[in-house]
């Protein structure tokens, strides 16, 4: 296992399904949905970047490095990415998103096992029903890469990770793991069913 593998937990979104708010600050269960996240992920690897493009000093206040997407706002997903690469002195980076409060215990361990296994670039969680190109384990190499596709004006997760060398790693076994809460409703339905 390499040394040192770090994660970003993606909150630089607009938020627009969750009426402007910036969702990993949003409350779920009494706490910021993004706390959820980062208490799923904090025994799994060795830093956690938190990639924000607003409320960087209410992010900051969770006890991690609080990252931009620089001169790419708003960009998407792999804008954040990118930008955790130039943070990193890791070889591998895991991402996830702020709102997936129910990410398994055992993500770097499965995701890693399926990078090594079949000697890929990245490796993708996927569930019965989809991918979830957006929870990842990939090699920090491939920064160059992600700033290449960029600069096509491509912002498409999932096309980028089709173009690469790709695992994907089935958590059949885990319903529910991968959903993530975009609106308040879900916010809501999420509480009754959990708590």
């Amino acid at each position: 296992m390499p040394r040192q593998i770090d994660a970003v937990v993606l909150a630089g979104g607009k938020a627009r399904r969750m009426d402007g708010d910036d969702k990993g600050l949003v409350l779920l269960a009494g706490q910021p949905l993004i706390v959820h996240t980062l208490n799923r992920l904090k025994n799994q690897v060795t830093r956690i970047l938190i990639n924000a493009n607003r409320n960087g000093d209410r992010y900051a206040n969770f006890g991690h490095q609080v990252i931009s997407d620089g001169n790419l706002d708003f960009a998407g997903p792999l804008a954040g990415i990118l930008s955790a690469l130039h943070h990193t002195s890791a070889e591998l980076l895991l991402v996830v998103p702020c709102d997936c409060p129910q990410l398994p215990e055992d993500l770097l361990p499965r995701l890693l096992a399926g990078l090594e296994q079949e000697n890929a670039e990245l490796a993708i969680a996927c569930d019965a029903q989809r991918s979830h190109p957006v929870v990842m384990l990939l090699r920090t190499e491939l920064k160059q890469a992600i700033a290449d596709y960029l600069s096509t004006g491509e912002r498409r997760v999932e096309h980028w990770c089709q173009s690469r060398k790709l695992a994907k790693v089935s958590f059949a076994d885990k319903p529910g793991a991968f959903t993530n809460l975009n609106t308040k409703d879900e916010l809501t339905q999420w509480e009754q069913t959990n708590h």
